[in-house]
């Protein structure tokens, strides 16, 4: 199981997520969720690690997505050729088929590929602004009410700068764990579409 990241043209220091998809053998799911648990642990102590999510398998489905973000590709480099990162996969090895994608994706791109997606074939440039300005819009006018208005009471004494600090957390969680992946689901015969 051949898992290797590809650094040409890109620099360091960009930044990156790494997606890996697997198959999770039937029966097995609940092994790999422990040993999920323990890759989370691991990435969370990494310098440079920004977060981690998992897209889980659709029911009667066997597809695991990891997404582990980094702040440099230099930060994702070192989790890949770490010892920590190679005895995790030698564990989880037995539990899951030889089918495994892994990629890399640079800034926001994969808000923009379907859970179910076979690849990670991103959308035009155009439509991916489109759709994130389509859905950012709403999320960023009722946050800034319910931050400007209805939390006034509480964060009102607080400098803009520091009272929009919990506005972005709840615009970002929102965005990637619950608008984009509904909006993006919503939108992709239109995302799959011709240029």
């Amino acid at each position: 199981m051949s898992e290797q990241l590809q650094f040409e043209g890109h620099q360091p220091s960009d930044p990156v997520s790494l997606v890996v998809r697997r198959r999770i053998r039937p029966g097995q799911e609940a092994a790999y969720e422990a040993l999920l648990a323990e890759a989370n642990a691991l990435l969370a102590r990494l310098p440079g690690h920004r977060g981690t999510g998992v897209i889980r398998p659709a029911p009667g489905e066997q597809e695991y997505t990891l997404l582990a973000r980094f702040d440099t590709l230099t930060s994702a480099a070192a989790w890949e050729l770490s010892p920590e990162r190679a005895a995790w996969l030698d564990r989880i090895a037995p539990l899951v088929d030889e089918h495994v994608s892994f990629e890399k994706q640079p800034g926001l791109d994969f808000w923009f590929t379907p859970p179910a997606a076979a690849t990670l074939r991103q959308p035009p440039r155009w439509k991916m602004a489109l759709l994130t300005l389509a859905a950012l819009y709403p999320v960023s006018v009722s946050t800034s009410w319910l931050f400007g208005e209805a939390l006034k009471p509480w964060l009102g004494h607080l400098v803009m700068p520091v009272r929009a600090i919990p506005q972005m957390i709840v615009v970002v969680l929102l965005m990637t764990y619950l608008v984009m992946p509904a909006v993006t689901r919503w939108a992709t015969p239109w995302l799959r579409g011709g240029k």
